[in-house]
């Protein structure tokens, strides 16, 4: 067996060996996917982290903002791909840690 580490055009030949990652049409599908699947000969490069949000939110609140401020807030949430009042929570969060 070899010690030598894999080089940059090593990488990439085997990205381009890789799979392409498959669609699924519900969680079932990609469950059984990823409990049988080598998952090690698809290519996972174009994937974004995600984060859960898994607290249920039992409190609303009401909050009065400038509208240019929502403008800009759900354009931001548009480019992230997550609703507004997500965007907001997490604002929150990292104001708080």
């Amino acid at each position: 067996m070899s010690n030598t580490k894999a080089t940059g055009n090593d990488r990439k030949r085997l990205v381009a060996m890789a799979r392409k990652f498959p669609e699924f049409g519900s969680d079932a599908e990609a469950e059984q996917f990823v409990d049988t699947a080598d998952l090690s000969r698809y290519d996972f490069s174009g994937f974004k982290p995600m984060r859960f949000e898994l607290e249920k939110k039992t409190r609303q609140i009401n909050l009065r903002v400038p509208e240019s401020l929502i403008a800009a807030l759900k354009a931001r949430a548009r480019q992230r791909n997550i609703p507004y009042q997500r965007l907001i929570r997490e604002a929150i969060e990292a104001a708080l840690r």
